[in-house]
Order: C-alpha cells, then structure tokens, then sequence
C-alpha cells in the first residue's frame, strides 16, 4: 500500500481549550507512529476558534519532541505570512535537533482573513505573486552555502529540508511541477480542482536534484467507526464546522447532531455537496472500498488524512480502524 499520513488541525472543540487541543495533538501523533503512519503534519491557521497549531513551527518541534521516528512536518506553513529567511532558520532548528524527521510543506494562500494578514505584518501593497521567488530564496537558505554568500540561516544552511508545494488548485501544481519538487494537494476541502491539478502537475514535472519523478500527496477526510450510521453522526461535526467558516462564522468544532439535514438550508447543502467527494465516511467495510476507490481513480504515490472528530477517543478510533485497513489486519 501506498504510504498514509496525518494532517491535524489541532482542533479546540466547543467548551475545550487550547491547551487540551495540543495535548491531544501528541496523543494522536505518538498513536500515528505506533500504528505505523509515515508524516504526521500540522497547519497554520490565524484568529480560527477552533484550531491551536497558529504557531505551527513550535507545534512541530513539540510533536517532534514527543514521538521517536515519525516524520513531522507543516501542512502547511503559509510563506506570505513570513520571511523565507524566518522560516529557513526555524525550519533548519527543527532539522538540527531532530535530523531526518522534518517536512516543509509551503503554500501560497496566507491562511485568515486580511484584517489578520494586516496583523501579521503581511505586504498588502506589494507585489501578490512574489510566491516563487520565495520559494526559492527558501530553498536557497536550506542548500549547501555558496562561496561569499552574505545571507545565511544558522541553522539552516546545509540541512536541505525537504519543500513540498502545497495547493487547492492549478497553480501549485504548475509551480511543484517547474521546481521538481513534491506536491501535496488540499484535495479535503478543494475537491473541484483536483483532477485538473494532478494531471497538469504530472504532465509538466521536471526532474530535479530534489525529486526524480512526480510525488502527488493527497488529502482526503476519513471518519471511521464500528458503523456507518455512527461514522455518520461523528462526521456532523465536521460538518457543521465547514459551514460556520464558509459562512464567514468559524468558531470552536462543535459536537455531533442527530439530523444534520434538518438544520441545512440551500446554501448549506452545496458547501457540503462541495466537499463531500473527498470524505469517506462509515464502517471498516465501506472506508476499504472508498478508500480503494479514490486511489484506483486519482493514483496518488501517498495520502494524507484529516479527521476533525469532536472527543478525542472517538478520532483516535477512527485513525486506528484506518491503519488496520492499511495493514490488513
């Protein structure tokens, strides 16, 4: 089997905190490694209620520092919200003291709202699409130093984090496939573009010192339980916490409802219509055959997997019934 991954959001849940949230996040991540996951990534999002990983470099360096072998990494860091230097020289600290296990995963979008960018300190009026060349300014700090080179990430130089190109629609694509480098699609929440976005992505790639050949990690929501009908209730919360932040309303991830149906309006339908095609949701027997479904169609070299489950033993089970599929257990 192709290998299987982690994406977690760090989820706050309604009437919890922060700091249970993270706990919770090194729960999942040392289960992931025992169970036999390959990465276990975390995303920066700012000024969201319900997820704790804002600060995602020390989030990484803390699972990393909690777990032995699994490689940890972003999915993603937002680069617009930083300096390349900035991320090269936190990036490279992560690759120094746990050498081996640390992905780079960047993306474009800068992850909040823009009165939020303002905070950040984020350039509004300068150039939108400085993207690439950040890119590679990132990339340049992590490679080997050049002679007289007057700009240096200590740590950082040498250590050749590896970069993947993080997108929901073409232009990561075009940009992973330019470079030569790995692309993780948000295939979860950006179904629409996916089968547009891969194949353009394969088609173009380019070989580099970085990757001989294309790597496409896709994201996909799976909610597993001993049933479907329970699957299907724990996945409401989900649910309910995509249509808050469609509807410009993101808060803390609510618990499960009985009728999700009967609390939607037309708008709300066709946000989660949208999202559906990338959710397998149900008992062993029916994520299998999703499962081998979605990898017949879209033939992605790994998956990545996100689960936004409300109590934390219910999203551990999910995540061990899927590593059992995995396995064949």
């Amino acid at each position: 089997m192709i290998p299987l991954s982690v994406l977690d959001l760090s989820p706050i849940t309604r009437g919890g905190d922060a700091a249970a949230a993270l706990r919770n996040t090194v729960d999942l991540a040392r289960h992931a490694e025992a169970w036999g996951y390959r990465r276990y990534w975390l995303a920066e999002h700012h000024n969201m209620p319900g997820i704790a990983s804002a600060a995602t470099s020390i989030v990484i360096g803390h699972v990393a520092g909690a777990t032995n072998t699994i490689r940890v990494g972003s999915g993603g860091i937002m680069l617009p919200n930083h300096s390349p230097l900035v991320i090269a020289e936190q990036f490279g600290t992560l690759a120094t003291l746990y050498p081996g296990r640390i992905d780079l995963g960047v993306g474009r979008a800068p992850g909040t709202d823009q009165r939020t960018m303002q905070a950040l300190r984020r350039n509004l009026m300068g150039d939108h699409d400085s993207f690439p060349q950040d890119v590679l300014e990132l990339m340049a700090y992590l490679g080997p130093l050049s002679p007289g080179q007057p700009v240096r990430a200590i740590p950082g130089a040498g250590t050749d984090v590896p970069v993947w190109i993080l997108g929901s629609s073409t232009y990561g694509a075009q940009l992973a496939a330019a470079l030569g480098l790995p692309y993780a699609f948000a295939s979860h929440f950006a179904p629409h573009d996916l089968e547009p976005a891969i194949a353009l992505y394969r088609q173009h790639f380019r070989p580099s010192p970085h990757l001989p050949k294309p790597h496409v990690m896709l994201g996909i929501g799976v909610f597993a339980a001993e049933t479907d009908s329970e699957a299907t209730w724990l996945y409401t919360s989900q649910q309910q916490a995509v249509i808050n932040l469609r509807s410009g309303r993101p808060g803390q991830l609510p618990p499960p409802i009985d009728n999700i149906a009967a609390v939607l309006d037309e708008r709300g339908r066709a946000i989660l219509e949208s999202v559906r095609a990338c959710a397998i949701v149900g008992s062993p027997a029916t994520v299998e055959h999703g499962l081998k479904t979605f990898i017949a169609r879209h033939r992605p070299d790994e998956l990545i997997v996100t689960a936004q489950i409300f109590d934390h033993a219910a999203r551990l089970r999910s995540f061990d019934i899927l590593s059992k599929i995995w396995s064949g257990a």
